[in-house]
């Protein structure tokens, strides 16, 4: 028998290709021919070909967002993308015996059953989801999006812009087509290919969170985009939307962080060979040091302050915020003085070009020579003259404070510290206290930094501690909420703290005060136990680096403290399912 697979999930990635895999192989243990087509957000799926469709005696959709009219006359059966997974091979004989002929009246009147409130595909709408650290947040605002167009009946394509560059990317009849841009993102994009669209800009975590209420406001705003420069003055904005100031510092801060990641893993490699082996000429050790420390931190400050300049001023601003990002580096101010820097280089830059006005003919010397030369100068000039040295001498007062500090001032820190990570769970707060933890890494590189140590401890804590609530109190969950914990105390152990979004989304006022409490008992224990951090991320897995966490034996206990505080507080506080359901 001859059969074509159609395979499609709500994230465009996991369950999709899981499927389509399954099926292809359940299909050649029955002896059957399949052709599969697999949408999936990390590359374009390759479309059935209308010959293969004309040859197939049955055509098995796995996934409820697929437009089937193109099957009219065939044998087609379909069901939910999870329901292929368990038992591949069931489902495939399922779909033989179940499956009819469909007809135009048939699909429509489907159709029509299904969704009843709006006619199909009413709304026509494209998106782009971003945060800065292009991880969890991104594709987790962009499924929320998929999942509540999917329950109105509307069409949506969501482009994300992860840490692996942009996936799903928006066509430009895809863009003529839309009836309204949703731009759900915490750092500064270009938008100029969206003129003349309507345009609506929030957060990912109000497109997370507040989903219904975001595309409510988003269909119903008016506001026609114009194509601004950096995409930053037109368009409706929601009032969840960041503040610019914050979103060019996370705009910067977005397109730093691989870098520090990079180069905080590969100074803890060099470890491997021993603590001062990096310190011979020649060796691996040495050659690992001379990328991570000598080039991929020495990057980190001037791509910072570049891309500040760049989010508030766009590329004429990125030259000025580059040089000043290296004056901040080379005269000792640190990650404080880039994020100085990249405010100068970007405002003067936009200064210039909305004030300097030049005669036609010389009006495409602007970007190139007047802003880049004259916004440079300023900010050198501003950068050793003004501001470099008073904030070199802070930054140098700081790293000794902090170097110097222990007891009841060290464990007052990681408290702080560990309360911010858990606060909003990969929010703008959590995001100030990552910056501080890898601003005073990158200041001393060979140093293992107690406060990134305390940073990272808490983080993981939000995550695992919902994993344990799950557990501990089984019977106050559902069971997709058991399912969750599972992938949340994995995400937890990772380092990614967005894990535990799902359980502070549907009851905020219960966890957060757990998943703060637990955050800020392991950035306390971190810093009481002395414990040092040489790499910036990776969570638990950089135990297997030696030498990348100083007294590691501690730290685990530091973690394993403030995630047993956080699960097993909130499966205290939580009420069982009676209570909620009453």
């Amino acid at each position: 028998m001859n059969i074509v697979i159609v395979t499609s999930c709500p994230s465009g990635i996991a369950n999709s290709v899981i499927a389509a895999g399954l099926l292809e192989k359940a299909a050649a243990s029955l002896g059957w021919n399949a052709v599969v087509e697999c949408h999936n957000s990390v590359e374009p799926a390759k479309l059935l070909t209308v010959d293969e469709i004309s040859s197939a005696d049955l055509v098995v959709v796995a996934g409820n967002n697929i437009d089937v009219n193109r099957f009219t006359g065939k044998r087609v059966y379909q069901a939910d993308v999870s329901d292929a997974i368990p038992d591949a091979k069931a489902f495939l004989q399922t779909a033989a015996a179940a499956a009819t002929v469909t007809s135009a009246a048939a699909v429509a009147s489907q159709q029509t059953q299904e969704k009843p409130k709006v006619s199909p595909m009413s709304k026509r709408i494209v998106a782009i989801t971003a945060c800065p650290t292009g991880v969890a947040h991104t594709f987790m605002a962009a499924e929320a999006l998929e999942e509540e167009a999917k329950k109105r009946g509307y069409w949506i394509k969501v482009e994300t812009r992860g840490s692996v560059g942009a996936k799903n990317a928006l066509t430009a009849d895809e863009i003529a087509q839309a009836d309204v841009v949703i731009i759900a993102a915490d750092i500064e994009l270009d938008l100029s290919r969206f003129a003349g669209k309507k345009l609506y800009k929030t957060s990912t975590g109000a497109a997370l969170k507040k989903t219904a209420q975001e595309m409510d406001h988003a269909l119903a705003n008016e506001t026609v985009f114009k194509g601004s420069a950096a995409g930053a003055s037109s368009g409706s904005s929601g009032k969840a939307e960041l503040p610019g100031v914050y979103k060019h510092l996370m705009t910067g801060v977005s397109h730093m962080l691989p870098i520090v990641v990079a180069g905080g893993l590969l100074i803890a490699l060099s470890f491997v060979f021993g603590i001062t082996a990096f310190k011979e000429e020649g060796t691996m050790a040495a050659a690992l040091m001379k990328i991570g420390g000598a080039s991929a931190f020495a990057l980190m400050v001037p791509v910072m302050a570049g891309f500040i300049a760049f989010s508030i001023a766009d590329r004429p601003g990125l030259a000025p915020g580059l040089i000043g990002g290296m004056l901040a580096s080379s005269i000792g101010a640190g990650f404080l003085g880039g994020i100085v820097a990249g405010f100068i280089a970007g405002y003067t830059a936009k200064a210039i070009a909305d004030n300097v006005k030049l005669p036609q003919t010389m009006e495409a010397l602007k970007p190139i020579l007047i802003i880049p030369l004259f916004a440079s100068l300023i900010t050198g000039l501003a950068m050793i003259y003004v501001v470099g040295t008073p904030i070199a001498s802070i930054m140098k007062g700081l790293t000794s404070f902090l170097t110097g500090m222990s007891g009841a001032n060290a464990i007052l820190l990681g408290v702080i510290l560990g309360a911010m990570m858990c606060f909003d769970l990969g929010g703008p707060v959590n995001k100030v206290a990552y910056v501080f933890g890898t601003g005073l890494l990158a200041s001393n590189p060979n140093v293992p930094s107690l406060p990134m140590a305390a940073v990272m401890a808490a983080g993981m804590v939000p995550a695992i501690g919902m994993g344990i609530a799950t557990f501990v109190a089984r019977n106050k969950f559902i069971d997709s909420e058991r399912e969750a914990g599972k992938a949340s105390f994995v995400l937890g152990l990772c380092f990614i703290s967005e894990g535990a979004i799902p359980f502070a989304a549907r009851d905020p006022m219960r966890v957060i005060p757990s998943t703060m409490a637990g955050g800020a008992l392991a950035g306390a224990l971190s810093m009481l136990f002395g414990c040092g951090l040489m790499a910036p991320h990776g969570g638990l897995f950089v135990l297997l680096i030696p030498g990348a966490i100083s007294n590691a034996l501690m730290y685990i206990v530091a973690i394993a403290a403030g995630s047993a505080l956080t699960g097993l507080m909130y499966a205290t506080i939580k009420p069982s399912q009676e209570v909620q359901t009453a």
